[in-house]
């Protein structure tokens, strides 16, 4: 079992800061905005400041996964959320308890990187996506310096305000690493950007499970489309094999030795040229630095923030030409089809 003692889970007053309230409420809720596994997550009101918000309501977990009606993956992004402060980090501004439900209050953001993926209305340029992949890793940059893993890095859960500024958000599976002695679950991060060292069950891992991600979420900025779209954990590894060629102990020392570790038939890597036939050489040595199977190799996001990618023209635009070009007005079109141009792409 994982060990939580970095955010040992006992009660919410003597972990977290929070709004008791009775009576008149503070927040109202305008909208639903969405719903996840553990919560629900509103546009809501700030009745004393006038604010727009964002409103997270915990659902109740089951009492074998809760604490004072709380559960642990909430009483984490919480305690974690009120010790970090930065401006790629999406900001806790409250957290209300009630005499039946719990609340998470943060910054209102505009949409997420998912979004913007998907709607073939907004040109990326490259201009626009340097900017965004600095962004993503200031953050994450911030977050390994600080000992923190995300665990749990996507478009989705990279968020967008109207002033163009990107935040990592949704820190329910972050939590401490560097005890190298110290057992963590492999079952984090979403699969199509989940690494292979998750994948084969590997217990000790760093920051090359995030730098993993973010490669995947480059890769699918040029695409506009997933580039590992696996549908289950063996069609994940089979879809990361068919690219990137089969793991072994030359490209990766001690591959065979992982919980479940499975062998795959000598395949042949596919040129990323193949795969990004408009990208640039510097870009295309980003995504070989983020998605190369050994883990050792892909702890240091500093490095990829010296890339020469981000010093050649055209120059990474600024935060209000990214939001010009992401909120501008247009007309209604028919929604993009991602999951067909994922088959036309890697077709099975």
């Amino acid at each position: 079992m994982e060990c939580d003692s970095p955010y040992a889970v006992q009660s919410l007053e003597n972990n977290c800061s929070a709004t008791y309230i009775s009576g008149r409420r503070r927040y109202e809720k305008l909208s639903h905005l969405g719903e996840g596994q553990f919560a629900n997550v509103y546009k809501a009101r700030d009745l004393k400041t006038d604010n727009v918000v964002a409103l997270k309501k915990i659902k109740m977990g089951s009492r074998s996964e809760q604490t004072d009606g709380l559960n642990r993956t909430a009483v984490r992004e919480i305690k974690l959320l009120q010790e970090i402060q930065h401006v790629n980090i999406i900001k806790l501004l409250d957290v209300v308890v009630g005499r039946s439900s719990v609340a998470i209050i943060f910054e209102f953001m505009s949409t997420d990187l998912e979004y913007v993926i998907r709607d073939n209305q907004i040109l990326l340029q490259t201009q626009h996506i340097k900017n965004m992949c600095l962004q993503i890793m200031t953050g994450l940059q911030f977050l390994h310096t600080h000992w923190i893993l995300h665990r749990d890095m996507k478009p989705s859960n990279l968020l967008i305000s109207n002033e163009g500024v990107l935040k990592i958000a949704d820190f329910g599976l972050a939590r401490t690493f560097g005890v190298s002695d110290q057992p963590m679950t492999p079952l984090v991060v979403t699969r199509w950007y989940r690494s292979p060292e998750l994948l084969f069950g590997s217990r000790y891992y760093s920051a090359g499970i995030d730098i993993w991600a973010l490669g995947c979420i480059i890769a699918e900025l040029l695409l506009r489309a997933p580039l590992f779209p696996g549908d289950s954990d063996l069609d994940q590894l089979r879809r990361i094999v068919e690219i990137l060629g089969t793991p072994c102990e030359e490209n990766w020392p001690g591959v065979e030795s992982l919980p479940d570790y499975l062998a795959y038939k000598p395949c042949q890597k596919v040129p990323w040229q193949q795969i990004l036939p408009s990208a640039d050489d510097e870009v295309i040595a980003m995504l070989e630095w983020c998605l190369q199977y050994n883990p050792a190799n892909r702890t240091d996001i500093s490095i990829l923030m010296q890339s020469p990618y981000f010093a050649k023209k055209p120059y990474v635009c600024s935060n209000e030409a990214l939001a010009e070009l992401v909120f501008e007005v247009r007309p209604p079109v028919v929604p993009f089809e991602r999951e067909e141009f994922c088959k036309q792409l890697f077709p099975d």
